[in-house]
């Protein structure tokens, strides 16, 4: 048999996050939602009444109401404006990737985020941040072992302080108790190699202090008891970079997080589904979602297809669907993913705006 070569992690220096330069500092660079200079044409405004009445009317019948998002969204300072939507009741599910968690952790404990790609690549430097690599890797594998979900465990990281590492004896009892469900035995197989790896000190609470967890959609979501699952993909995210990442343990609070996703996409009937710049996560999570949800449902004489689905982005409509898929050359091959969202079964509304713009309008619209 043949063996591959695999790259070791433990080669890797990491640095501490205290000497990254940041393009976003969160207390000066979020979005103050009163005095947001928002730009919208008349397009705009009417898309944004649509969406408001859509949201009233799906809260006052109890659908669902998911906000999904990518990481430009966090970065761009709208994780306080979402917490408002949040504990308001306005949204009962919020969506992300891998990097708008990152960003929203590394704004709670450092205040900063968003580094200079290009030039950390050069030097070799790019994600390789001790902090963010540890800390949140340990928080999932923390996670995977009390059966949380990948954003509900570092939305306790961050509300908490930190977490708490079992003793290495509580770990080998929970392996060798065939009592436990199997998932359960292996999440602890996880978290003890994680402790012996990496020499950490356990049965103790790891305490990591968020000075900035006021910006923190994740804390926001967790403290609220709303769903804010991730969806990421392996290598996709600087969290791989560290030699703490846990391919079992993302994967066991990953699928915790797509199952609670779907569970929220089969109450979608007269709901909403806003999906904001994520060209290929959001429809691709979505379509597997619904029909999921549409297997279960149609089983009980139901279905989905009176939902209000809205997808937003920075890319302008410009090419004519009925041509087929764009060339890859054209700007419209971006929303190739978007219209995949064309093949739900329900309306789907296509409009193009700033994030920022969108949803301070929103907010806006719906305190009217």
């Amino acid at each position: 048999m043949k063996i591959y070569k695999q790259f070791d992690r433990s080669k890797i220096k990491y640095a501490s996050l205290s000497e990254r330069k940041n393009k976003v500092r969160i207390a000066t660079d979020y979005i103050k939602v009163d005095t947001y200079a928002a730009v919208a044409d008349s397009t705009l405004l009417l898309r944004i009444s649509q969406i408001a009445k859509e949201l009233k009317e799906a809260r006052r019948v109890g659908a669902s109401r998911m906000c999904v998002f990518g990481a430009h969204t966090i970065k761009n300072g709208l994780g306080p404006l979402l917490a408002s939507f949040v504990k308001e009741g306005w949204f009962t599910h919020l969506a992300t990737n891998g990097a708008g968690i990152i960003h929203d952790w590394e704004f709670s404990y450092l205040g900063e985020s968003s580094e200079d790609v290009r030039c950390n690549v050069q030097k070799g430097r790019f994600g390789t941040w001790q902090e963010t690599g540890l800390f949140i890797n340990l928080a999932l594998v923390a996670g995977a072992y009390d059966g949380l979900g990948y954003g509900e465990s570092v939305g306790r990281m961050i509300t908490e302080d930190g977490f708490f590492i079992p003793s290495r004896t509580q770990l080998e009892m929970d392996i060798c108790n065939t009592q436990n469900p199997l998932s359960h035995r292996a999440a602890a197989a996880d978290f003890l190699d994680e402790i012996q790896s990496l020499g950490l000190k356990d049965g103790h609470f790891l305490s990591v202090k968020h000075p900035y967890k006021q910006y923190s959609i994740q804390a926001a979501c967790y403290q609220t008891g709303v769903p804010f699952t991730d969806h990421p993909m392996f290598g996709h995210d600087i969290i791989y970079t560290h030699k703490a990442s846990k391919g079992a343990a993302i994967g066991r609070v990953a699928e915790v997080d797509f199952l609670r996703y779907v569970a929220s996409v089969k109450n979608l009937e007269h709901g909403v589904y806003l999906s904001i710049g994520s060209a290929v996560m959001s429809p691709m999570v979505f379509e597997k979602s619904l029909s999921m949800a549409r297997n279960v449902l149609l089983q009980e004489g139901k279905d989905i297809r009176h939902a209000a689905i809205h997808v937003v982005d920075l890319q302008k409509e410009s090419w004519d669907w009925s041509k087929g898929e764009p060339p890859m050359n054209n700007p419209a091959y971006y929303l190739r993913f978007m219209k995949t969202f064309s093949r739900m079964g329900c309306p789907v509304d296509y409009t193009s705006a700033d994030n920022r713009d969108l949803l301070v309008l929103l907010y806006r619209e719906l305190h009217k």
